[in-house]
């Protein structure tokens, strides 16, 4: 039947001078009654015994933090320790359990103090980390959107230039266009007088505006005025229209 010993609790010095109170759970089981009985005189106490020094020989290889995080490797090594040395009793210790590890209240408050520390530092990282995530962000938002920006203000102006140049070019091309159906038109007596008409029509019309907007009016001498100057506009139209004759002989060689 298997027995389970309870090691009063004991103090033990770490690595680092610390001192720990330490209990635990011995749990064995008797193989040879005939030894346990006379291979020593009471074999629980002298486990209980190998027990606390075999703790306190553990406790001592470390430092005061490792042995929070050791409990496996520290009851492990206990039990191989009490195990070879009750062999002679008939006994077997199948495991060992450390139930607590107490600290002095100083240093509790100490390592709370450091945990606390630890934790607001983790607190304070992580919150500038945000902050450097957010600036970033913000930074590359606001260069992306004035890429977006200035790109743009670029295809507008260059929109903008070729509407213009369309247009220029359009009101060219129309231009072109009229002046050639004017002098077009001008190659033939009625379209020679009609272009007579809408000179004469342009010019009484700016004539009358003048006479109207102006403070003093101003009169021609006569009529002969506008008549001189159809006179001279036919004679510019005369010298300026082909000889008929040279149309005449172009049409018989055609």
């Amino acid at each position: 039947m298997e027995e389970v010993i309870d090691v009063a609790p004991q103090i033990c010095i770490t690595k680092d001078n610390v001192q720990v109170e330490v209990d635990g759970i011995l749990y064995m089981r008797v193989l040879d009654p005939k030894l346990a009985s006379y291979g020593i005189q009471d074999y629980k106490f002298a486990s209980i015994q190998l027990a606390q020094t075999s703790m306190r020989s553990e406790v001592g290889k470390l430092e005061l933090d490792r042995t929070f995080v050791d409990r496996v490797r520290i009851n492990d090594a206990i039990v191989r320790a009490i195990d070879h040395a009750s062999a002679p009793w008939g006994v077997k210790i199948t495991r060992y359990e450390i139930k607590n590890i107490i600290p002095p209240k100083t240093i509790l408050q100490t390592m709370e103090k450091q945990m606390t520390a630890e934790r607001d530092k983790r607190a304070d990282i992580a919150h500038s980390e945000g902050e450097r995530a957010a600036l970033i962000n913000l930074s590359e938002g606001e260069k992306t959107e004035a890429i977006n920006i200035s790109e743009g203000h670029k295809q507008r102006q260059i929109n903008e230039a070729e509407g213009n140049a369309r247009r220029i070019e359009l009101v060219a091309e129309a231009t072109a266009t009229a002046l050639r159906e004017v002098a077009s038109a001008m190659q033939h007596p009625s379209g020679a007088r009609a272009v007579q008409m809408r000179i004469v029509e342009e010019y009484i019309k700016q004539f009358g505006q003048i006479i109207t907007e102006a403070q003093t009016s101003v009169v021609p001498v006569g009529l002969a005025n506008i008549q001189g100057f159809m006179a001279g506009f036919s004679e510019l139209m005369t010298k300026a229209a082909p000889p008929s004759g040279a149309t005449t002989n172009q049409g018989q060689g055609g």
